[in-house]
C-alpha cells in the first residue's frame, strides 16, 4: 500500500520559512518523480514543483521560482520542500504526489499517488 505522508505545514510570518517534508512507504521511491501542488481556499489546486525520477531535474512555478527549493533523499524515501521569503499567497495546503518511471508534469491526473496534505498559513 502505497502512502505519502507531509509534515511540517504551519503558521509562520511573512518573510519566514518552512520545510515541508513527505515520507513514501510501499513504492520504489527511487523511480517515481516526485511533487508538490498546493490549493488554496476557494482556488484550483496548482502545481508549484517537482523533481524527476532519473536525473533529478526540477520544474519550479514560476510564483515559487527563487523561493522555493525541492529535494529528495532516496535512501531515506523522502522528497522536501524547502519555502524561503514565504508571502501570504503562499496560503494553502500543500500536496505531495507521486508519478511513476515518468517525468515532471503540471497535470494533476498524470500522477499516481496524492498525499492527504498539510497547511501552510503565512500571516501578513
Amino acid at each position: 500500500q502505497v502512502q505519502l505522508v507531509e509534515s511540517g505545514g504551519g503558521l509562520v510570518q511573512a518573510g519566514g520559512s518552512l520545510r515541508l517534508s513527505c515520507a513514501a512507504s510501499g513504492l520504489t521511491f527511487d523511480s517515481y518523480t516526485m511533487g508538490w501542488f498546493r490549493q488554496a481556499p476557494g482556488q484550483e489546486r496548482e502545481f508549484v514543483v517537482a523533481i524527476d525520477w532519473n536525473v533529478g531535474n526540477t520544474y519550479y512555478a514560476n510564483s515559487v521560482k527563487g523561493r522555493f527549493t525541492i529535494s529528495r533523499d532516496n535512501a531515506k524515501n523522502t522528497l522536501y520542500l524547502q519555502m524561503n521569503s514565504l508571502k501570504p499567497e503562499d496560503t494553502a495546503v500543500y500536496y505531495c504526489v507521486a508519478r511513476y518511471l515518468k517525468g515532471a508534469t503540471v497535470t494533476q491526473t498524470a500522477y499516481d499517488y496524492w498525499g492527504q496534505g498539510t497547511q501552510v498559513t503565512v500571516s501578513s
